[in-house]
This record gives structure tokens, C-alpha cells and sequence, in this order.
């Protein structure tokens, strides 16, 4: 619908905070509210509903959110937009968030997000929606083709919830037990999305690993790949207790299964592994790490550490500081234990006994500084090779250059023509910790050459 076909009061933005399966749900969100006869707003002082879809992994994630609940009491006060929040945190308060913000008119829990529509036409009574849906009734929100635009890469989700319940995850608590998608739904939503010019496909889920929507999680993989005119595959999260050697094999057999994988090892402490209730040791680990390796010697391998867990000794932490140095990971998201709500960790934070702050401050700095290490002399290792990219667009750093990823999943900033969907031959030149720089050698057109573009213009801001 053309902006100035849409009603009065009718404009949208949505605040994203978190993981990909935030972003997929806001993608969701957006595509119900465009249906609905919405339209995006390029910012918040211009919209008449703001949703904030929102992460509670950690405490500083909450802190953020209500920061921009702040800010936006002002919008809602002169433009009587409405103001609702979505996703984890509002899962994990309910109505209590209500209670907290007084200007707050809804909010709504990710299995909910089909109510969006009618909560930001709705008036006068405040209203929380977060029951969860059960696993026979769930319907997973399709994504609509229509909506991605010219994107060269979407998400699509396969299953949400989590059945590991780890001592120090609320994801159990605000996304419920596993539900998985059925197989011809995943392969049916791939196919939509790559005829409406998609050429890879991010396959999303807090465990993918423990998919059973009607095949095992390997098997989905190699259906995906079937789909004709898919050019790349990637998944995540995953957790090692559930990695098969099946799903193992799939990255050396299924030819468009890029060679990179995030796989959380989350400690290299067993003692802290069985506080944090992994059900793995970390010579568990190792093993399927080593398996992965003789099969595709060059898979990349990025994972999750936490510091600071409660109990954690110097010990514990000088195994993990081991385990980083043998592995060498190409990149680690690494944080310190941020106790939450109706967790087992929480419970027992007095009894394993706590990790003092400048502790596990001084700790998280001293593992990042040697990963930002190992991470730099792993870029450098490709200056002067010629690598193959999915190029997205122009460069979110350099207006004059083109950006692209390649199989490994690292970012590419490159001089060149390739437009957004084509597979670029670039000559890396440079590299840092964080991407690659480089110069186009050669490229291949994508079926329509254009730029790619959000459904909803630029109203996603992930944080």
C-alpha cells in the first residue's frame, strides 16, 4: 500500500532486541500489521504504535528495554500512539508489566503474535496476552513472500521452545517446551521465499538439533536443499548433547550446508558444565568437535562462554581459557552469568556461592582479548585468497563499497559492481577481528539484479 494511501494513525515501528528468532518474529509482526492495512514508519516519533519485541537472556538486556520504554513515553504522550511490548521479557512478566509501566497499553507473548493486529486497533482497556499455545493447537506465523522485498537471506523458523531447561536459561520459561514445524510447512515457506528471489536461508529454533516435525533435524537439511534455486543453508542454535553424527555428515555431503557452525559450549569447566545442567563434559566436546573437524577440515566454529558462573573457581576458568586456546573458535559470544528468574541458578546462588563482579569482569576481558586474537590471525590467514560471496548490498561502513559474506559466514567490505543476490569472486586484502576487506575479481548475476529492502522500510532496529 502507497504511504499516502494509508489511513490517519495507521503507521507502525518495531523495536527489536535480541536473537534471530526475535528478528523473524518482528518480520512476522510486521508482515500482520502491513495485512492489516498498516504501514512502517521510518522512525518512532512518527508512529502511532510502537511494539518493543524484547530479550530477557540477561539483565542488562531487560535494563535496555525499559531505558526505551522511557523514550518512548514521550512519543505515546504527544501522538497518543499506542505502546505495546512483545517477545521474552514481556513473556516472563506478564500482566506484572502492566503494573511496572503504567503508559504501557499491551502486552503480548511470542506465541500471541497473531493478536497483534487487534491489540493496536484496540482502545481503552490494557491487555497482556501471553498464554502459551499448546504443541497440537501451535501454528507457526509463515513468512510472506511479498513482504521480504528483494532479500537475499531470510530466516525461517522450524521450531521454537526449549525442552533442556539449563540451570541458568530463562528461554524455557518464555518461549514453553519444544514445538517443531512440520516438514512440507519448512519446505513449502523455503520454496515461497526463493521464488520471491531469496538465495539463502538461515533454518532457526532455540535447539534446531532436537527437531521432530516429522523427520530428524539432518533430514530437514537435506529437503531444504533440494528446493530448486537455493544457493546456501545455514541453522543455529543448536545444542551438543543433540548433535548427531548424521547431522554431522550433512555438512560434508549436502553441498549447499555452508562450513560454519556456532555450537555453544557455554564453559570449559566440567564441574560447571553439570552446575549449568548441559549433560555434557567438555571431553564430550572435544569429541564432537574433533568428528567435525576430520569431516570438513575447514569448518568455521563460533560459540557461547559464560564467566562467572556461580562456583566457577580460578581453575575452572583457567580450563576454559584451555579449551578456547585448543579449539580455537573463529569467534565467541562471551558474557558474564546475569542471574534470572525462575531459574535453577538463581536458586542455588547462595549455595554454589557467587563470583564477585570485578572477578568476572577481569575474567571476561582477559577471554576476549585473546579471542579477538585468535580471530584476527584467522581472517589474516585469508589475505590473498580469492573467496566466494552472497553479496547483500552496499557496505553498512563504506557507502562506496559492496558487502557480501562468505561461506564461513565472515563479512566482506569489497570494491566492486556484484549487485545484492549475485555469488562475487572477491581477492581478500585486508582483514581485522570483525570482517574482511577486498576487490571484486568476477561475479555471477542473481536471477533479477536489485537491492535489497526490508518489508517495513527501515523500522527494525536490533540491538
Amino acid at each position: 500500500m502507497p504511504i499516502d494511501a494509508v489511513p490517519a494513525g495507521k503507521r507502525f515501528f518495531i523495536h527489536t532486541f535480541g536473537c534471530q528468532m526475535n528478528e523473524s518474529d518482528s518480520s512476522r509482526m510486521a508482515e500482520a500489521l502491513l495485512r492489516d492495512g498498516w504501514a512502517a514508519a521510518e522512525a518512532p516519533d512518527a508512529a502511532d504504535l510502537i511494539v518493543l519485541n524484547t530479550c530477557a537472556i540477561r539483565e542488562k538486556a531487560e535494563a535496555k528495554v525499559m531505558s526505551a520504554l522511557g523514550r518512548y513515553r514521550l512519543v505515546r504522550a504527544q501522538r497518543g500512539a499506542r505502546l505495546g511490548v512483545a517477545g521474552c521479557v514481556a513473556q516472563a512478566e506478564k500482566a506484572r508489566l502492566l503494573e511496572r509501566v503504567p503508559y504501557l497499553d499491551f502486552v503480548l507473548g511470542p506465541d500471541q503474535i497473531s493478536e497483534l493486529p487487534r491489540l493496536a486497533r484496540a482502545t481503552g482497556a490494557r491487555e497482556a496476552r501471553t498464554d502459551f499455545v499448546g504443541s497440537e493447537e501451535y501454528v507457526f506465523p509463515r513468512a510472506d513472500p511479498r513482504g521480504v522485498g528483494a532479500q537475499v537471506s531470510a530466516f525461517v523458523t522450524v521450531m521454537k521452545g526449549c525442552d533442556n531447561v539449563c540451570s541458568f536459561c530463562i528461554v524455557p520459561h518464555t518461549r514453553g517446551r519444544e514445538v517443531s514445524r512440520p516438514v512440507p510447512e519448512v519446505e513449502s515457506e523455503v520454496a515461497r521465499l526463493v521464488a520471491a528471489g531469496v538465495r539463502e536461508v538461515t533454518l532457526i529454533g532455540q535447539n534446531v538439533n532436537s527437531y521432530a516435525g516429522g523427520c530428524t533435524f539432518a533430514e530437514l537439511v537435506r529437503r531444504v536443499a533440494k528446493v530448486p534455486g537455493l544457493q546456501r543453508i545455514r541453522f543455529t542454535t543448536s545444542h551438543p548433547q543433540d548433535l548427531s553424527p548424521e547431522l554431522m555428515r550433512a555438512f560434508a555431503e549436502v553441498p549447499l550446508l555452508m562450513p560454519h557452525f556456532h555450537l555453544p559450549v557455554q564453559s570449559g569447566s566440567s564441574a560447571v558444565l553439570e552446575r549449568m545442567r548441559r549433560r555434557y563434559t567438555c571431553d564430550d566436546y572435544r569429541a564432537k568437535i574433533g568428528s567435525l573437524r576430520a569431516l570438513v577440515p575447514d569448518l568455521a566454529l563460533t560459540s557461547d562462554i559464560i564467566v562467572g558462573f556461580p562456583g566457577e573457581t580460578d581453575q575452572d576458568f583457567a580450563a576454559t581459557m584451555a579449551l578456547v586456546e585448543e579449539l580455537r573458535f573463529d569467534n565467541l559470544y562471551s558474557f558474564i552469568y546475569s542471574p534470572r528468574p525462575h531459574t535453577s541458578a538463581m536458586r542455588h546462588l547462595g549455595e554454589w556461592g557467587e563470583v564477585a563482579r570485578e572477578v568476572a569482569v577481569r575474567r571476561l576481558e582477559r577471554l576476549q582479548a585473546r579471542q579477538r586474537e585468535i580471530s584476527l590471525e584467522k581472517n589474516r590467514a585469508f589475505v590473498g585468497r580469492t573467496v566466494e560471496l552472497l553479496v547483500e548490498g552496499p557496505s553498512r561502513t563504506d557507502a562506496a563499497k559492496r558487502m557480501g559474506r562468505t561461506r564461513w559466514n565472515q563479512v566482506v567490505n569489497f570494491e566492486g559492481l556484484a549487485p545484492a543476490g549475485a555469488l562475487a569472486q572477491v581477492r581478500v586484502d585486508a582483514a581485522s577481528v570483525v570482517a574482511l576487506s577486498g576487490v571484486e575479481r568476477s561475479h555471477e548475476l542473481p536471477p533479477v539484479g536489485v537491492e535489497p529492502s526490508h518489508p517495513s522500510g527501515r523500522r527494525l532496529r536490533v540491538l
